[in-house]
């Protein structure tokens, strides 16, 4: 509860390891800055009211169908909390792109390239800076 209403962030796992809550929180479009609004407001309300003394800030995950990396570059500026973007497949490769992309992982032994990731739609780009 923020003031008087009630908000609900849409999964939260604990990181035992890291020692911190991670709150993921899942758009069915693409990336707008009230997103990250949104989420910046769930992880400050979890620093606040969640976070024991023994526990790492918390980070915010938004996943999304399409990601502006220059949206999320500004969008992202000025922010303290550790917030990440990063974009999702509505639905898997075929099977037959997914059988090419693990034999020629397996083949060059060097866990996938940049550019076959991004062929398939697996681009593994969530640093803040929208790379």
């Amino acid at each position: 509860m923020i003031g008087d209403k009630y908000y609900f962030v849409d999964l939260v796992f604990y990181h035992r390891i890291l020692k911190c809550h991670v709150l993921v929180e899942l758009k069915l479009a693409e990336f707008s800055h009230e997103n990250i609004g949104q989420l910046n407001t769930y992880v400050s309300w979890y620093r606040k009211c969640m976070m024991r003394e023994d526990d790492n800030p918390p980070i915010g995950i938004l996943l999304c169908t399409h990601k502006n990396h220059s949206l999320v570059e500004f969008a992202l500026a000025g922010i303290d909390n550790q917030l990440f973007v990063s974009k999702y497949l509505l639905e898997l490769p075929k099977k037959e792109e997914m059988q090419r992309f693990i034999e020629e992982q397996l083949a060059a032994g060097d866990g996938g390239s940049a550019d076959h990731q991004q062929t398939l739609g697996m681009e593994s780009s969530d640093d803040k800076g929208g790379n």
